[in-house]
């Protein structure tokens, strides 16, 4: 036997290369998106419909490209908040990276958070609009695009007039012009500063903008449990279905939530028992009441309102100070947990702006109450409203609970401000609401709900 073919019998047969199909990862929806040529893209739509997979790709595949070809590309991704980059793009470029195979030519850091090819040094740079000095300061070079994922919560366009110079001027001498590409859901609000922004530049030669929804899912992504969760939606609250996974622009209306999703029942459910316990608290000041609220969740994914302590100032000549409060409202948590003494009390929930009862309430009995990282109306609204629109919340039907429903129901936007990019509420007798908001976005990833 020669020597050729003893090496040839020894040597470890070579692995084919796994062939990677672009046409079974993109929806034929974004076909012209992914080959335009113009400069900027709007992708707006609602939730589940693969944009901001989609531009990962895209983005992903234009730095493969030019690293193939031996040049350094950069990309810069920028979110609302910096505190937002990782769990959203910065896992979703991950994620492109790994669809394409690419998982070991990538150093991954996450201060400063970037994702690094090794040969070229070509890079993902991430940041949050909430620091809009990195972004005007930015002198990375070779940029090749850049990509605003979730622009409606930015502040305004004024960001994109802001950095986009800053960025358009370090070009790469490898492209013909840096890609600007924007992603979003549309507000409710068809007054919000981007819905005006986007139809200012619609018919603009420059300017691709494209709408798409779950329903322009060709290639079988979404799952049956995704879909059996969008059909609760539909069933239960068209309208919130409408703008959550249609991306319309539904409107405000001056009442705030459907209560025929709120739910009444007069016993705890047999088959379905507690499996945790939150409780949250809204605190008054003077002619504001205090309200505070224990809630159950089931096994099944119930959120089941317990009871309710509420106190109001309003008539009386002297108030309740922290230190008489604070001993009344534990008592009342205390006695509802007797209640139930195989269920634990997971969290208590308390505005992060409230300091002297939670300071009051640690003096006395050493607990801590977690405060909530608030956010603006629209987007605690939005959380609360995605947990009715399952179909999920039920409420023991006592009178206790009934001011809770009574303010829920009596909850508005204010009139005035409904035609403004930032709608106000009407801020009176609203203490059981506000507590529900705070429980709910403080116990969001318990409750399956997405921010």
């Amino acid at each position: 036997m020669s020597m050729t073919s003893q090496t040839q019998m020894t040597q470890t047969p070579r692995q084919p290369k796994t062939e990677l199909k672009l046409s079974a990862m993109v929806q034929p929806h974004f076909y012209t998106f992914w080959r335009t040529k113009r400069p900027y893209s709007i992708l707006l739509g609602g939730r589940g419909s693969f944009k901001s997979s989609t531009t990962a790709l895209k983005l992903v595949s234009k730095v493969k490209r030019m690293a193939q070809a031996g040049h350094k590309a950069n990309v810069i991704v920028v979110r609302e908040n910096a505190n937002n980059l990782r769990d959203s793009v910065y896992n979703q470029i991950i994620w492109a990276i790994t669809q394409l195979h690419m998982t070991a030519e990538f150093d991954y850091r996450v201060s400063p958070m970037t994702i690094t090819h090794k040969r070229t040094g070509s890079t993902f740079y991430f940041y949050g609009a909430d620091k809009p000095e990195k972004l005007k300061s930015n002198t990375v070079g070779n940029i090749i695009a850049v990509w605003y994922e979730e622009a409606a919560n930015f502040k305004g366009p004024e960001v994109f007039d802001q950095s986009n110079p800053t960025f358009i001027r370090q070009k790469s001498p490898y492209v013909d012009h840096v890609e600007v590409i924007w992603t979003y859901n549309p507000p409710k609000n068809p007054y919000d500063w981007i819905n005006e922004w986007v139809d200012s530049v619609r018919g603009d030669s420059d300017y691709l903008v494209d709408k798409s929804t779950y329903l322009d899912d060709a290639l079988g992504f979404t799952t049956k449990q995704q879909l059996d969760l969008i059909a609760k939606y539909k069933d239960n609250d068209y309208d919130y279905y409408s703008w959550l996974y249609l991306g319309k622009e539904i409107g405000l209306g001056t009442t705030i939530y459907n209560m025929d999703l709120f739910h009444p029942i007069k016993e705890l459910p047999s088959d379905d028992p507690l499996s945790c316990l939150f409780t949250s608290i809204d605190v008054g000041h003077m002619q504001s009441a205090t309200a505070c609220s224990v809630y159950g969740l089931t096994a099944k994914g119930k959120v089941i309102l317990l009871d309710t302590y509420y106190y109001s100032p309003a008539g009386q000549s002297v108030k309740k100070a922290p230190s008489e409060l604070s001993p009344e409202v534990h008592a009342f948590i205390d006695g509802v947990l007797k209640q139930y003494p195989r269920v634990k009390l997971v969290n208590m929930t308390i505005d992060s702006a409230e300091g002297a009862l939670r300071n009051q309430y640690y003096h006395d009995y050493g607990i801590r109450w977690h405060p909530v990282s608030k956010k603006d109306e629209a987007t605690m609204i939005d959380f609360v409203q995605s947990l009715l629109a399952q179909g999920r919340f039920y409420y023991l039907d006592t009178p206790n609970n009934a001011v809770f429903i009574d303010e829920h129901r009596r909850y508005q936007w204010d009139e005035k401000t409904m035609e403004s990019d930032n709608p106000k509420v009407v801020k009176k007798d609203d203490h059981t609401v506000d507590g529900f908001k705070y429980m709910v976005m403080d116990n969001a990833d318990r409750l399956r709900l997405k921010g």
